[in-house]
């Protein structure tokens, strides 16, 4: 089971990133910024759709609505 990733240590991987945004997107800032495995696996599971800011890629991740 892959532990969520804090909401601060997941905004620190997607610095720079220019909102709304794809989770493709979100997946190259992350990747770009050196994010380990948890916070790619997490990016990875959420759903591909445009996010309009950070607080919507948390909940997204977190599993809120």
């Amino acid at each position: 089971m892959t532990k969520t990733p804090h909401p601060i240590q997941l905004q620190k991987h997607l610095t720079g990133v220019d909102y709304p945004a794809s989770r493709g997107d979100l997946l190259d800032a992350a990747r770009e910024h050196g994010a380990d495995q948890n916070v790619i696996k997490a990016l990875e599971a959420i759903p591909d759709k445009e996010y309009d800011g950070p607080i919507a890629v948390s909940q997204a991740i977190s599993g809120e609505s």
